[in-house]
């Protein structure tokens, strides 16, 4: 409680000031009565007040202008103005002693990070820094009304935002569950007349340079020609020309042009007109008239122009879907061609030039068109090297992968069991010419020709003997390389006769085995010279000419190929080995680009047609 003394040196204290005033500012109407009672009674609260300011605006943007002074009479002195400008630029509070004896002090008021302003308050009298101290104090916690008004205010405002926002979808939900254009304009101006009291509410869109209304709230049909339906789309025309809304009585500015407005509600007696542009793609397509006896308010124009704001790209879309699919690609068509031929969209113009310079270059230019296949090299001949007889590997000198020259070993077979069986018919044929001696000394004719008979089958059987022996050594049967065959794992095991033990190739003479498809095979002819390239050698290219094509197919891979028989114009220096593959192309002849590129898929086109053709 401030004692007696107090009160007669300084201001009135807070328990005697005039109930008026304390009843101003807890019942202000507005922003500004609340602000000039705000600092009328923080000066009244602080000894020595002369003169003070509160400068509020925009948060961090501005500008920022006196909201109130004190006394209103007086307004701020330059002083407090550069006290203010210094207090915005620092945002902290301040308190200074010009060299005249003034004294002030200021506090900005910040919300979070945000600058809403600043107060500032000059002092008159002795210098004092305690007194300094005290009131930027005072000026602190007075800030607090001021920013617990904005705050409500900013409540308010977001509540009133989340309604008008719930309103328009709500309005908007309803436009968007009819499937057609129709449908769904006479739902939007219908609830819309409804939500905000609307005499009635007209849509129209722009077609051939005009607006034409196409839905009017609680009317079903649209007649064309009705006096009242054309003045409707001049004034849908005054708005979208104008790319402005339009309002009767005006709100703010005043527009360039409200001629038909004025003439329409004069003529109809109508006591406010509200026009709303419809935009698509930033570009408009047509309008929303309200009419109703009294003036729209800050907050219905605001409904009306978040409705129109959605509304717009909705019904673009639900009168697009109705067209009929020939006018969809006709329209379609004309917005590509505004778009290339047009203004702007550079890269698309960029993209077609590109495009029709590669057909020109397809269509005008010529190469050789190949025929692409898969390739192996193979000895021009072959042969296989079998087991002989029936036997069991001895040893192995050679695998596949190897070299051998003609008569050099490869491997050998046990001859053990033959080499008895040799023993056996050598000591019956010694018996059986014993027995030939003693019948002719006996004279015995028919005993000596049996013997004879019997002495020639042991010769044959030594004889066959001898050569089984001699096949036992199984030897290459020319130079060459061995290209399958690997027995040094079967040392020991049984062999078969007739089995392929090795298969050789010689190594001066190739054949090239082209795979070709069957789509391709219509244009290879004997004769045709290509080129191959080998995996193992890709930095060397090899020529070659089709000497033979085989007129059976194969299947390999999921797909029919015909081998082609080719034979290489110039061997390498470098030796080539059988089984190499790689990938050969076959020259045809000259043919446009476009044609070698899309040859294949068209034929396929072509099958597939042919096979669903009725």
């Amino acid at each position: 409680m401030t004692k007696p003394s107090d009160r007669t040196a300084g201001p009135e204290p807070v328990a005697f000031i005039d109930q008026a005033l304390w009843r101003q500012f807890g019942q202000a109407p507005d922003g500004a009565a609340f602000h000039r009672s705000w600092l009328t009674l923080l000066c009244r609260q602080i000894p020595g007040a002369r003169s003070a300011v509160l400068v509020l605006g925009e948060p961090d943007l501005g500008p920022f202008a006196p909201a109130a002074s004190w006394p209103e009479a007086r307004g701020g002195s330059p002083a407090l103005a550069a006290l203010v400008e210094r207090c915005l630029a620092a945002r902290r509070g301040m308190a200074v002693e010009e060299e005249d004896g003034t004294q002030g002090v200021a506090w900005p008021l910040l919300v979070g990070e945000h600058l809403l302003g600043a107060v500032a308050v000059e002092l008159e009298g002795q210098r004092d820094a305690q007194r300094l101290q005290e009131t930027l104090h005072r000026l602190q916690w007075g800030a607090g009304w001021v920013l617990a008004r904005f705050h409500q205010g900013q409540t308010a405002a977001d509540e009133a935002l989340r309604e008008r926002l719930m309103g328009a979808l709500d309005l908007l939900a309803a436009t968007l569950e009819p499937s057609r254009f129709a449908t769904a304009a006479q739902t939007l101006v219908s609830e819309l007349a409804q939500q905000l009291r609307c005499e009635r509410v007209s849509l129209g869109l722009r077609r051939r340079g005009h607006v034409r209304v196409c839905a009017l709230s609680h009317s079903a049909q649209v007649g064309k020609a009705m006096a009242l339906v054309r003045s409707l789309g001049r004034l849908m025309d005054e708005a979208v020309d104008q790319r402005a809304p339009l309002a009767l009585p005006p709100a703010g500015e005043r527009p360039l042009i409200l001629r038909e407005h004025e003439d329409f509600a004069r003529r109809e007696g109508v006591g406010a007109l509200l026009t709303l542009p419809l935009y698509r793609q930033e570009e408009p397509m047509g309008a929303l008239v309200l009419e109703r006896e009294r003036p729209f308010t800050e907050a219905e124009r605001e409904f009306a122009h978040a409705v129109a704001a959605l509304a717009g790209p909705l019904l673009a879309e639900k009168r697009a879907n109705d067209r009929p699919l020939a006018v969809k690609a006709l329209v379609a068509l004309r917005e590509q061609g505004v778009r290339l031929f047009g203004p702007r969209h550079y890269l698309r113009k960029t993209v077609a030039l590109v495009l029709v310079a590669a057909a020109v270059f397809l269509t005008t230019a010529h190469n050789m068109y190949r025929v692409t296949a898969d390739t192996v090299i193979e000895g021009a001949v072959q042969r296989m090297i079998v087991a002989p007889l029936d036997g069991y590997l001895a040893d192995c000198f050679a695998r596949a992968g190897d070299r051998v020259a003609a008569g050099a070993p490869i491997c050998v077979l046990d001859d053990r069991d033959l080499r008895l069986e040799r023993l056996k018919w050598s000591g019956q044929r010694a018996q059986l010419l014993k027995q030939r001696d003693e019948a002719r000394a006996q004279g015995d004719r028919a005993q000596l020709n049996v013997i004879r008979a019997q002495i020639q089958q042991a010769d044959a059987q030594l004889a066959l003997l001898d050569e089984q022996l001699e096949r036992t050594r199984i030897t290459a049967p020319f130079d060459g390389l061995l290209i399958s065959g690997d027995l040094s794992q079967r040392l020991g095991g049984a062999v078969q006769r007739g089995e392929v033990l090795f298969e050789i190739a010689p190594l001066v003479d190739y054949r090239v085995i082209l795979r070709v498809d069957e789509h391709d095979i219509g244009a290879v002819a004997q004769g045709q010279s290509g080129t191959l390239v080998l995996a193992s050698m890709p930095e060397a290219p090899l020529a070659f000419t089709v000497r033979r094509i085989v007129p059976v197919a194969e299947a390999a891979d999921g797909r029919n190929y015909f081998p082609v028989e080719a034979e290489l114009a110039r061997p390498p220096a470098r030796a080539l080995r059988p089984g190499m593959e790689g990938v050969g192309k076959i020259e045809v002849e000259e043919r446009p680009l476009w044609w070698i590129w899309s040859h294949q898929l068209v034929d396929r086109l072509r099958l597939w047609w042919w096979r669903w053709q009725p």
